[in-house]
């Protein structure tokens, strides 16, 4: 077609780099106008508080200030009475500017009005971090401050101090809670195994909520071959972060110790055959109704595999009867969510293959640098922009989000093409 000027071979990749910089600098002007915001907000409320206490303002002041505000910055709507009794009781919550300039401003506003409800200095601090560095919106925040997770988080009884290497240790400890909050499911004292797993599958949204960021569903009932006979896992999980495979057994009932036994056995076979080169040693977690914690400290004692058990809550309220005819079936979930697992499963490949293949020009870049680097190992621009394309529906995947069928068709093919042609490349 007249007038058209042809791209050069490397264009996409060029033109998404653009695109690229200039998501990122929108992003961090919202930053920066937020952390001014919450700034601003943080000394009006300080200069309030003082004021009522030097001076001794009562109350209604409050009133009067939100009305001359909102009078001479009608544009502004956070002027209103209420909002400034916040903006006090903010203040009076981190008096420490440092804090709120570092930590605090990078939360939105409604963040800090949910954590005003948290019961501590320390407690509110603690959710401050997890919301930052977890990225949680304002309704996870919140489930979050309801389900106790300052108190639950990094209590499961675990011999990872002992079976993990520094830093690892540390961060499977804190990732690992105690109890698990499973308050979405209902429970009957004739509840079986399979029933609780069937259960945490149907709200396996929910279920990746409670358990946290970076943890990736793999499968359910996930069959095992070991010496010609089959095993099945309740649940696998990756975890991001941590870079290894944790798997889930559930119990209905009181920890017993050959429970351990059985967890070691399939952690050592994950470890043989699904864990690679640069993964990082599987753990086991055992979740029960109850424990005895002199019981499981003998358990754990000498197991040379990372593995901890926890308990967990469910709704008292009574299940639908019959449960099976309710419940959806291993084999129904696999239709429901077929292209979920497999868009987290090309997203693990694609990254473990470009890393093999790219060495020590890898680095410890994000997903994304890692497919535009691939362009030294001559990809086609194309097929990495094509791929780049399909990153957020496979991210989305791993994070266990919900993802549009439509969206993922093309994301499928991209990633399926781009694994082959990464497959039938050589390291450097």
């Amino acid at each position: 077609m007249a007038g058209l000027i042809p791209r050069p071979e490397d264009y996409g990749v060029f033109l998404d780099a653009l695109k690229a910089r200039v998501r990122s600098a929108r992003l961090s002007t919202a930053l920066a106008v937020n952390q001014e915001l919450i700034g601003l907000y943080w000394s009006i409320g300080r200069d309030i508080g003082a004021r009522q206490l030097s001076a001794g303002w009562g109350a209604k002041i409050i009133d009067t200030l939100a009305a001359d505000l909102r009078t001479a910055f009608p544009e502004m709507t956070g002027f209103s009475p209420r909002n400034l009794r916040y903006m006090r009781d903010f203040a009076a919550a981190y008096p420490d500017l440092e804090f709120v300039q570092q930590l605090a401003a990078k939360l939105p506003w409604g963040h800090h009005i949910a954590l005003l409800g948290a019961r501590g200095d320390d407690e509110r601090r603690f959710y401050v971090r997890q919301a930052v560095a977890q990225g949680w919106s304002r309704n996870v925040l919140i489930h979050q401050l309801r389900s106790d997770l300052y108190r639950r988080q990094g209590q499961a009884l675990t011999n990872f101090g002992r079976t993990l290497p520094a830093p690892q240790s540390e961060l499977a400890q804190q990732l690992i809670k105690d109890p698990y909050a499973f308050d979405f499911l209902a429970m009957t004292p004739d509840m079986l195994e399979r029933d609780l797993e069937r259960g945490l599958l149907e709200q396996l949204r929910q279920l990746i909520l409670e358990l946290g960021k970076g943890f990736a569903f793999v499968g359910s009932q996930y069959r095992l071959e070991v010496g010609d006979q089959d095993f099945r896992l309740d649940l696998l999980f990756y975890h991001l972060r941590l870079r290894c495979y944790v798997v889930f057994e559930l119990k209905v009932e009181a920890f017993k110790p050959e429970f351990a036994g059985k967890m070691n056995f399939y952690l050592s076979a994950v470890d043989d055959q699904l864990r690679h080169a640069d993964d990082q040693p599987s753990i086991g977690i055992i979740l029960c109704q109850t424990r005895n914690e002199t019981i499981v400290e003998y358990a754990l004692r000498d197991s040379v595999k990372p593995m901890g058990v926890a308990t967990y809550t469910v709704s008292a309220a009574a299940l639908p009867a019959p449960l099976e005819s309710v419940l959806p079936t291993v084999q129904d979930l696999s239709r429901q969510l077929p292209t979920a697992m497999r868009l987290f499963r090309l997203r693990t490949e694609i990254e473990k293959r470009l890393r093999r293949l790219l060495g020590e020009m890898a680095g410890e870049p994000t997903m994304r640098s890692l497919l535009i680097q691939s362009s030294a190992l001559g990809v086609p621009a194309e097929d990495i922009a094509q791929v780049i394309d399909a990153l957020s529906a496979m991210t989305d995947a791993a994070r266990g989000l919900e993802v549009d069928a439509l969206r993922t068709a093309g994301a499928e093919v991209a990633a399926e093409a781009f694994l082959a042609r990464l497959h039938s490349l050589s390291p450097r």
